[in-house]
């Protein structure tokens, strides 16, 4: 899918032009930002034909290095950088290609994201933000951020509520509190990775956008935001870290008392079991053999070598 916008009447409004054809005319001049959401390849064509960019494939934006995330050539500004996706699914990370062509932005994402959204709603709102399309990107980034924020505050309530199950002991599911616990793990990790990815992509922006006082203050307020959520991140981390450590701690003790039953069980029944070996034995002469109360006798004896240890232990508080 394709999507055009442009500076219209002091805004960036939806272009609703038809694609695929010839893009000539007046009205094609003032397209600012040519969106590609999870392009077909004729459509990625037709982009490349018109516009003279080469538009990269999915694969093709996940083999890039780092170091070729951001690079800079002579009528192009290239920008790869990653967004975290937590719905629908587990958490996963997908790259947003942005690249400023001769005037234009030209971006090429996966699937739906939402800041993309959350940015055209602030710039229908805020038109006044969005003038360039350098300003989209950074626009974008910041709606990212946005969405970050949020996403760590409903991980750590989401916490709070395993902390309560993990520290309260009765009908609690440790082995699902465990998973529960690691798939926030894995959304703090990618997280962070993206928090990453983003101060690499501002300060890199901000190299392009010297002189320009509004943007470049946007920017380092847009790092301190980064700077302050990566804090947070690691204390979330170290509260995953400790309510794991509780919940392996709980299921330790949960193993350790069932074998402290079977281990109990085996002493309990052992000095029995020696009773019997010792008048199951087939020798010819056995003193008791010939007792009438032999057999009453035997039995008395195997209950009460069972009931001494368990005394034992009851009286040691082993129990």
């Amino acid at each position: 899918m394709i999507r055009l916008y442009g500076f219209v009447e002091g805004g960036l409004r939806a272009l609703h032009l038809e694609v695929g054809g010839e893009a000539t005319g007046p009205e094609w001049d003032a397209v600012g930002w040519v969106d590609l959401l999870d392009p077909e390849p004729e459509e990625k064509a037709w982009v490349e034909q018109v516009w003279g960019i080469e538009v990269p494939s999915r694969s093709e934006m996940r083999e890039l290095e780092a170091s070729s995330r951001c690079y800079q050539e002579q009528d192009s500004l290239h920008l790869l950088t990653a967004f975290v996706v937590t719905d629908p699914g587990p958490a996963r990370t997908v790259d947003v290609w942005f690249n400023l062509h001769r005037g234009r932005l030209f971006t090429v994402r996966p699937e739906k994201l939402s800041p993309f959204r959350l940015f055209r709603l602030r710039a229908q709102s805020q038109p006044e933000e969005v003038r360039e399309p350098i300003d989209i990107p950074l626009g974008v980034i910041e709606a990212e951020i946005d969405v970050l924020s949020d996403v760590l505050e409903a991980s750590y309530a989401r916490l709070e509520r395993v902390s309560r199950s993990v520290l309260t002991e009765g009908a609690r599911d440790l082995e699902d509190l465990l998973e529960k616990l690691a798939a926030e793990e894995d959304l703090q990790g990618k997280t962070r990775l993206v928090l990453l990815d983003l101060r690499r992509s501002l300060s890199f922006l901000m190299r392009y956008v010297v002189g320009a006082t509004s943007r470049a203050n946007a920017i380092k307020g847009a790092l301190r935001d980064i700077e302050s959520l990566t804090s947070h991140s690691g204390f979330v981390f170290e509260k995953i870290k400790f309510l794991m450590d509780a919940t392996m701690g709980f299921i330790n003790l949960e193993q350790n008392k069932i074998i402290k039953i079977f281990s109990i069980a085996a002493v309990v029944f052992l000095p029995p079991t020696l009773v019997a070996s010792i008048y199951g034995m087939n020798f010819r002469v056995l003193p008791e053999l010939a007792w009438p109360y032999g057999y009453p006798f035997a039995l008395a004896l195997m209950v009460l070598s069972g009931i001494a240890p368990y005394w034992i232990f009851k009286r040691r508080g082993w129990l």
